[in-house]
C-alpha cells in the first residue's frame, strides 16, 4: 500500500512543478512516480491527462519499482531532479 503524497515547486511566475510521490505504508519510505509541470494559463485538458497518466503509472506498475525508494521526500526528488535533468530543464524552459 502507498499513500499518494502532491509536493509543488514555483520555477517562475509562469511555470510549477507537481512531483507525484509515493510513501510506503509498511516502512514509511518516500519515492518519486512523475512531475507534472504546468504553465500560464492553466489548461484544463492538460490538468485532466495528468491525472489520468498518474493513475494508470500507478495501475501499471508499482511506484517503488518504477522509482528508488528514499528515507525523506527530500532525497527522493532530489534524485528524481538528477536522474531527469536534462528533461526538467527542457519542460522548464518551454
Amino acid at each position: 500500500m502507498f499513500k499518494a503524497i502532491d509536493i509543488w515547486k514555483r520555477i517562475d511566475d509562469v511555470t510549477a512543478i507537481r512531483y507525484r510521490c509515493f510513501q510506503r505504508v509498511i516502512d514509511g519510505q518516500f519515492c518519486v512516480q512523475s512531475a507534472d509541470y504546468y504553465h500560464l494559463p492553466v489548461n484544463e485538458n492538460q490538468v485532466r491527462t495528468l491525472d489520468r497518466q498518474f493513475l494508470e503509472l500507478f495501475i501499471e506498475e508499482s511506484p517503488d519499482q518504477r522509482s528508488s525508494l528514499h528515507r525523506t521526500l527530500e532525497e527522493a526528488i532530489a534524485q528524481y531532479e538528477l536522474e531527469f535533468a536534462d528533461d526538467i530543464a527542457t519542460l522548464t524552459l518551454a
